[in-house]
């Protein structure tokens, strides 16, 4: 493997070279983003879907015992939308609170993606970049040889001038598909946050108002009593 490398290297001289540091960065910044997807548990919402059937079922407090780990963004957001509609706070307040805290831990997700857009990007670039150089040295030789012209050598100054393009695209293409992959991930969280943290909201607030009608109604019903027995 490590002849391959330094055959490689030999023939794409600095271009390939360069291209090699960024294939190295960008791998060990995918780890790390993977190690980091994982230890905020993007994408698991297993937990979060069991406190929210809880939740229905009448039981807030034990719903809010499971999610006080708030391991995920899901889980913070819904362990501070659970504790706050027990302060009878507004609902715009507790939708700013439970924004903003989503925003902060998808935001530290979200760090390193612009690396790994730039790599895609800039990739393909230096790879053609080293062929343009590559052509340019070939014909360069082509016209020293005058008559005499050997297109063996030509053609193998141009598919050495090639190999950058092709290095280029193959640290270019992973990337993005890894990257997209992770823009997807981190599309989803956010939309589950928004969606579980609505739907428990929504149904805090109708329990509200039906307890209050139910308590209206038994007003009403003890005035009217009152009256009757008057």
């Amino acid at each position: 493997m490590w002849d391959a490398v330094r055959s490689l290297l030999s023939l794409g001289g600095p271009v390939v070279a360069v291209l090699v540091v960024l294939s190295v960065f960008a791998l060990a910044l995918i780890l790390l983003k993977l190690w980091q997807f994982w230890a905020e548990r993007v994408g698991f919402h297993g937990r979060a879907r069991a406190a929210m059937e809880v939740w229905r079922q009448g039981r807030p407090a034990e719903a809010a015992r499971m999610m006080e780990a708030r391991r995920s963004a899901l889980e913070d957001a819904l362990a501070t939308a659970m504790v706050l509609t027990t302060r009878r706070l507004d609902k715009s307040l507790i939708e700013d609170e439970i924004r903003r805290r989503a925003t902060d831990r998808l935001h530290e997700l979200q760090k390193g993606f612009r690396a790994l857009e730039a790599i895609a990007q800039i990739a393909p670039l230096i790879g053609l970049f080293g062929t343009v150089i590559g052509m340019i040295e070939a014909f360069r030789q082509l016209q020293a040889a005058g008559s005499a012209v050997d297109p063996s050598v030509l053609a193998g100054g141009i598919w050495v001038a090639l190999l950058t393009t092709a290095a280029g695209l193959a640290v270019a293409i992973p990337v993005s598909l890894v990257l997209t992959w992770f823009e997807t991930r981190l599309e989803n969280e956010r939309v589950a946050i928004e969606t579980m943290a609505g739907t428990l909201l929504a149904q805090v607030a109708m329990s509200t108002e039906a307890s209050g009608a139910t308590r209206d109604g038994a007003g009403q019903e003890g005035a009217a009593s009152l009256a009757h027995a008057h």
